[in-house]
């Protein structure tokens, strides 16, 4: 695995710590990739008892297949095209649904060498849908090419692993963890 958004070896294998989480809850997982072009995918099956939690995955480069395969609307790519992130969250969502997986991991972006429909070189949106919700992370990542692809993969997985925390904790806890941040470093 490459290093992350920014520049660093990730501690011990995100892949690993998704399955691992996934598979202690019972759930399952599936993807649908873009500009990682199977790269997410090949990270999660690396890892041993995967086949109980991995159902699958969709490579939607073309932007058609993004809404064929995937379900992502056709006037929303029309509109925004396939780097946006409600574009991210269409893929992370109909990933789920079309493979009946209780957590959906998307990506899309510019990796690059040049800039797409206007978006820049190193622009990344990383979707989680769970069962309660979906959440959008942007990245604004730098380097190659190479580097951009294996960025997104370890960002994706971490922000997997976050929600996965997320819906862990009981209802409330962490509601005003910036606030509770904020009045700590006040006293």
């Amino acid at each position: 695995m490459g290093t992350d958004a920014n520049n660093e070896r990730p501690a011990g294998s995100p892949a690993a710590a998704v399955v691992h989480s996934l598979h202690e809850r019972h759930e399952t997982l599936a993807t649908v990739e873009s500009l990682t072009g199977g790269l997410l995918s090949a990270s999660i099956v690396e890892i041993a008892g995967v086949s109980g939690v991995y159902r699958g995955g969709l490579v939607t480069y073309a932007t058609e297949l993004k809404s064929e395969l995937a379900g992502v609307p056709a006037e929303l790519l029309a509109e925004r095209g396939p780097v946006d992130p409600d574009v991210a969250r269409a893929l992370a969502e109909g990933g789920r649904r079309r493979c009946g997986a209780d957590w959906g991991l998307a990506t899309t972006g510019v990796a690059g060498p040049e800039p797409q429909d206007g978006k820049p070189v190193g622009l990344v949106y990383v979707a989680a849908a769970g069962p309660a919700d979906t959440v959008v992370r942007q990245l604004d990542l730098d380097g190659g090419r190479d580097h951009i692809r294996s960025a997104a993969v370890i960002e994706a997985l971490r922000l997997l692993v976050e929600r996965i925390q997320a819906a862990e904790e009981p209802a409330g806890a962490g509601v005003d963890d910036d606030a509770t941040a904020a009045a700590a470093g006040r006293r």
